[in-house]
């Protein structure tokens, strides 16, 4: 039989195609080629758009208690704080004590209460106050080094790391002689830890932890103890440390020290905002997407370590916490910070904050009214991705816009201190939107031009 060179032609087209389609539905089922969601863990549904807060206890009050903390709960609630981060509670060491008061990241016993601060009791009454005010509460946890007179170093002497002359020791290469280090490699010391860990959940009802040095512990001691932790109850947790790793399984969030040395780049270092365009980009590219960031102008680390905010951002420092509370992340207040706190609060003695201004406050409520109402702004995957609105002045002014469902925020700061008069393309932005501090209404047409202040920053909110 012979065939028309058309009818084979058809025939080899026909059949080509097939094999494609067969190929491609091959690749579409192949569980090898699907994307696959980095982070693991399941978060809390109450901190998809949580703002925290990190409470000194020891320097909040002249006494210094819980029961006196809990006068600014309401305070700290209206200004629209979600969860109340408390720095250590637990008693501590004595031996190679530094001050007259001690750190508190110096721990004596994983399942007592800072005599300082009040009672268990006391505590319990906190976490229930903080609860019944619709907050939620995490404990500062030093899972890497115990004081020196802790007793596990008497019962479990084999638990901790040791020197060549098999002595204990700081964790190595640090300067930290008010402790010692554990060894993570011994069972023992995992156990001990977890059950310590899962006691304050079950027990006291607290809804997680922020874990001094994370970094320092290996990751599957946090993997299994996040588990075990979840199985009580569902719990938040904070990682002092900035890694990828620790998002899959073990931490919520984790410390954006980078975002706040870019931020300082440019308003204590005088240099160009590229390394804060990089951030942003890594950020959007590299980082897991459902993986949360803490975002700040300070803490306690920065403010022992860089003196305060007013140094490390001068006439910067409102145009920061509006970039720390519309970028990707949660932001942070460091207590006192509202109140324009202007020193470095003395860590080891009594050094008590001053309260009786609020420069900042309402600063925060704005930021965090909109954080709460605006899912373009919420956490990880529930929030609206950062998209760079380039404009001609990129090396002053940072544009970007958010947006989720039906909502969007577009924040134009001048992070610079010099005036500025800028173009945006904004053609894929046009709409009618609301400033948010003044209330002014703004048309975005495509080309728009703004004359900006130093330091000033726009936020338009859709």
């Amino acid at each position: 039989m012979r065939y028309s060179s058309q009818l084979v032609l058809m025939l080899l087209l026909i059949s080509t195609a097939s094999c494609l389609k067969k190929s491609n539905n091959e690749t579409s089922d192949d569980s090898r080629y699907q994307p696959k969601e980095y982070v693991e863990l399941k978060h809390p549904d109450w901190s998809k758009n949580a703002t925290i807060y990190e409470v000194n206890v020891r320097q909040f009050t002249p006494e210094g208690t819980f029961k006196a903390f809990e006068s600014h709960l309401p305070r700290i609630k209206a200004m629209g704080i979600d969860i109340i981060w408390l720095m250590p509670i637990n008693p501590i060491g004595v031996e190679k004590r530094k001050g007259t008061l001690g750190s508190e990241y110096s721990v004596k016993d994983y399942y007592g209460i800072n005599p300082e601060f009040g009672t268990k009791a006391d505590f319990k009454h906190l976490v229930d106050k903080i609860h019944s005010m619709g907050m939620h509460v995490i404990v500062d946890w030093v899972a890497n080094h115990s004081a020196w007179d802790n007793p596990l170093a008497k019962d479990h002497p084999d638990w901790y790391t040791k020197t060549e002359e098999g002595n204990f020791q700081p964790t190595p290469w640090y300067d930290w002689d008010d402790v010692i280090d554990f060894d993570y490699d011994k069972p023992g010391i995992r156990k001990y830890m977890t059950e310590a860990l899962v006691y304050w959940v079950k027990d006291f009802n607290i809804d997680g932890y922020r874990c001094d040095t994370a970094g320092f512990i290996p990751t599957d001691f946090w993997d299994n103890a996040r588990a075990e932790m979840d199985a009580v109850k569902p719990v938040f947790m904070l990682a002092e440390w900035e890694s990828r790793d620790l998002h899959k399984k073990a931490f919520d969030m984790t410390y954006s020290w980078t975002f706040f040395d870019k931020m300082t780049a440019v308003t204590r270092d005088k240099k160009s905002m590229g390394s804060l365009v990089e951030y942003m980009a890594h950020d959007v590219s590299t980082f897991p997407r459902d993986g949360y960031r803490m975002l700040f102008t300070d803490n306690h680390d920065m403010n022992s370590w860089n003196h305060n905010m007013f140094y490390n951002f001068g006439d910067g420092l409102e145009a920061s916490i509006v970039l720390c509370g519309t970028v990707n992340g949660m932001p942070l207040v460091y207590g006192g910070q509202e109140a324009g706190l202007d020193h470095s609060l003395k860590f080891f003695d009594k050094d008590l904050i001053d309260w009786s201004k609020m420069p900042y406050e309402g600063l925060f409520k704005k930021l965090f009214d909109l954080k709460h109402k605006n899912h373009a702004l919420w956490n990880g995957k529930e929030g609206g991705v950062m998209v760079r609105i380039f404009n001609d002045k990129l090396d002053q002014v940072i544009s970007f816009s958010r947006t989720k469902d039906k909502d969007k925020v577009i924040d134009i700061i001048n992070y610079s201190d010099k005036p500025a008069t800028v173009k945006l393309n904004s053609k894929h932005q046009k709409g009618e939107y609301t400033e948010l501090f003044s209330g002014a209404k703004i048309t975005l047409k495509g080309d728009d031009i703004f004359e900006l202040k130093p330091w000033q920053y726009l936020v338009l909110v859709q």
